[in-house]
């Protein structure tokens, strides 16, 4: 990790704010927004219809601090809303903050000395890092944090980068708010939010458009977002409400990555290990007797290539068979060693990061979504 000494200069950085509905967290988050020693920021807050007191909360921050930019209009979701903050963005860069979640003072100080280290705007146009995961109090107990999936692990040989060398942010959680992006690179690549009712897993498709039309991306292993996650099966419960949602995300993945004329190895595995969990938590969720889910199920499927499904160490067993099942095929026979390789070597690396309460907890959610 490289001790960078520059702090960004004066570059603006647009903060970009969706909010809905969380009057819990808000003042919190925005508390830590307006903290940054990283002072040049235009922070966007843009009210997307709530129905609680979120709006309040925002007008009385935006009368204490001048940056503050507040836009109300009627309920878009999240993706629309994202849109509507990047296209009045005035800023060399753009981040967006999630409104439950909570910024450490310098992370925007240490994203921009990232970028600087490696030419700022005029060579970089996209700044990636880890971030903490912080998961609710059990029993009247501290919340529990730990690293991130890929802190650690992202290791190009040389900076700025091609996703594919730095393939471990395309394999986790799309965490596209863990990153900075230059402003004019999404403008001049027409790179938006899909607008889709609520959340709607929007920054899945969002993070195929930003990593893989680059290869100018940059990285620092310095963590400094602290993402609230509400519970480890968080996707499951997601996907036994909204069963269509995360394999329709995933197919806007597809075309976002055949647009952007993807055709690197590691990346299409990556999508397609993404694509198999997907179909497992989803099956997992609602079960196989929905017509509508066995359908999207089946085109879905129909867009990945059975050697690679086969071939891929990180596909677990059950999602091979089930993939065999969608498609027909027969379940290959092949050991299943490589796989139950990278599971050992991701309780390692988790061993180690986080610790082994974390580790068994972890890996007793994956069991009970069918990803063992």
């Amino acid at each position: 990790m490289s001790d960078f000494q520059t702090r960004g200069g004066g570059s603006l950085v647009s903060v970009v704010i969706p909010i809905y509905n969380v009057e819990g967290t808000l003042d919190e988050c925005l508390s830590s927004v307006e903290a940054q020693t990283h002072r040049e920021l235009e922070i966007i807050c843009v009210n997307d219809g709530p129905t609680d007191g979120s709006a309040a909360i925002v007008h009385e921050h935006a009368a204490r601090d001048s940056r503050i930019v507040v836009v109300d209009k009627r309920n878009e979701g999240y993706g629309a809303s994202c849109n509507r903050g990047i296209a009045i963005a005035r800023g060399t860069w753009v981040a967006i903050v999630e409104p439950d979640d909570v910024l450490e003072p310098t992370w925007f100080s240490d994203l921009l000395a990232c970028a600087e280290a490696y030419g700022g705007a005029d060579g970089v146009d996209v700044v990636k890092a880890p971030y903490w995961r912080e998961l609710p109090a059990r029993d009247g107990g501290e919340p529990t944090r730990v690293t991130c999936p890929y802190a650690g692990r992202v290791r190009p040989k040389t900076q700025p980068f091609p996703v594919e060398d730095g393939i471990e942010l395309m394999l986790h959680h799309p965490a596209i708010w863990a990153a900075l992006y230059r402003r004019g690179y999404l403008v001049e690549r027409g790179i938006r939010f899909l607008e889709v009712p609520g959340a709607g897993w929007a920054d899945n498709p969002f993070l195929v458009e930003t990593l893989c039309r680059t290869d100018r991306i940059v990285y620092t292993d310095r963590p400094g977002y602290r993402y609230r996650e509400r519970d480890l099966n968080e996707a499951e419960a997601f996907a036994a409400r909204s069963p269509l949602v995360p394999l329709t995300r995933w197919n806007d993945m597809m075309d976002a990555a055949a647009l952007a004329n993807v055709s690197d190895p590691h990346i299409l595995d990556a999508l397609a290990v993404r694509g198999v969990n997907y179909a497992l938590i989803t099956v997992g969720a609602v079960g196989d007797k929905n017509e509508e889910v066995n359908a999207l199920l089946a085109s879905s499927m129909a867009r990945l290539d059975d050697g690679l499904v086969f071939r891929s160490p990180r596909i677990s067993p059950a999602g091979k068979r089930l993939f065999s099942r969608v498609r027909g095929l027969e379940a290959p026979r092949a050991a299943n060693v490589p796989y139950y390789a990278h599971l050992v070597g991701e309780a390692a690396y988790r061993l180690r990061a986080n610790g082994p309460a974390f580790v068994l907890e972890t890996l007793r959610r994956r069991r009970e979504g069918g990803r063992v």
